[in-house]
């Protein structure tokens, strides 16, 4: 293990120390701000310094066998020791080089999902109704919460555009390699010849902005539109300007909500959603520069990037970012994203340890 890594976690463990003294003593809930504060970070560090603790107790079990090789009726034991300890201390030092790895700040926020139709008529408003069911299905499976914030319906029962917003641990963190293009291989149920065609959604995954710091937006910069909302909801959602059509005017952006029969509460989504895509705007910014010395393997998360194909015929869906095939479309529809999203991050890590090697 290099020494740079074992100082760090050194430093772990004393910060460790120092906060199991600070959390037993009386001054910890003279301010509860602080306490949960010290007590998610207490959270965060504590199996990280065990982890190392294990590290630190299979080193000396290695020095111990190898000490044990000069006796000739021990050798045997001790090389096997030896062998089975090493490979302790391999996968340990890995695992906590991802353990201090730098955290995307981002990672615990929930997110707002937005899936529009592209390339493909009404095929591609179909198929953005597929991506919806997929992700809705994966966040149930992992016990998060789904709330339609906008919804843009098309005739055969798509949607045009539709945007989510997913609540729940990890949530940003699962999902946000999600972001960009993803193109659908199959026969239309519009089409009577039976040809395969190719259509397309846009995807974009923005953490939620915080109410208050994350985002500053300027009242005066922004022109706010009432008017009737369309499409289903009974007489009164139809009858009263409840829906609201909010402008950025510095950065162009248009956010639309009318699916609540409430003025008020679809002004409030609307801020929600101009504010995640104002921080999601900033945030690619600076990722754009960051990618002029460093390009992610994963992919910029460019919306305009083609990332997935979902190949009906051959029952097939490939993420092009990592060239990974997965025989089990079927199964990825209904929500089991796991094994992609796990290479995704897995994929995403190694890159980030390769440049940290870099670094050193």
């Amino acid at each position: 293990m290099k020494s740079s890594i074992r100082e760090k976690l050194e430093q772990l463990g004393m910060r460790l120390a120092e906060l199991d003294r600070w959390l037993a003593s009386s001054e910890a809930t003279s301010d509860m701000d602080v306490f949960r504060r010290q007590s998610r970070e207490h959270a965060e560090i504590q199996p990280v310094v065990a982890l190392f603790r294990e590290f630190r107790q299979a080193e000396e079990d290695v020095a111990t066998a190898q000490a044990m090789l000069d006796d000739p009726e021990m050798r045997e034991l001790a090389e096997s020791e030896i062998e089975s300890g090493q490979g302790r201390c391999t996968d340990m030092e890995l695992a906590l080089q991802k353990a201090l790895l730098p955290r995307d700040p981002d990672d615990d926020r929930n997110l707002f999902l937005e899936i529009r139709a592209g390339t493909g008529g009404d095929e591609a408003a179909l198929f953005a109704a597929d991506l919806l069911r997929m992700y809705s299905r994966y966040a149930e499976a992992r016990r998060w919460q789904v709330e339609i914030v906008s919804a843009a319906e098309s005739t055969l029962g798509g949607y045009k555009e539709v945007i989510v917003r997913i609540a729940g641990a990890d949530a940003y963190a699962r999902l946000k390699f999600e972001s960009g293009g993803h193109r659908v291989q199959r026969v239309p149920v519009t089409e009577t010849q039976g040809r395969i065609h190719t259509s397309a959604c846009t995807v974009a995954v923005m953490p939620e902005a915080d109410e208050v710091g994350d985002v500053t937006i300027n009242p005066a910069e922004l022109r706010i539109d009432t008017f009737r909302a369309s499409g289903a909801g009974g007489q009164h959602i139809n009858k009263t300007d409840s829906a609201v059509r909010i402008t950025h005017l510095p950065t162009g952006i248009v956010v639309e909500c009318q699916d609540d029969r409430s003025q008020h509460r679809n002004k409030a989504q609307a801020m929600a959603v101009l504010a995640a895509r104002i921080k999601d705007v900033q945030v690619r910014e600076q990722q754009a520069r960051d990618a002029a010395t460093r390009k992610s393997l994963v992919g910029s998360g460019d919306r305009s990037e083609r990332i997935r194909t979902y190949n009906f015929p051959q029952g097939r869906v490939t993420d092009h970012r990592i060239n990974l095939t997965l025989y089990k479309l079927d199964a990825v529809m209904q929500g089991d994203l796991d094994e992609l999203v796990d290479a995704l991050v897995s994929e995403h890590q190694a890159e980030q340890l390769a440049a940290l090697a870099g670094d050193d």
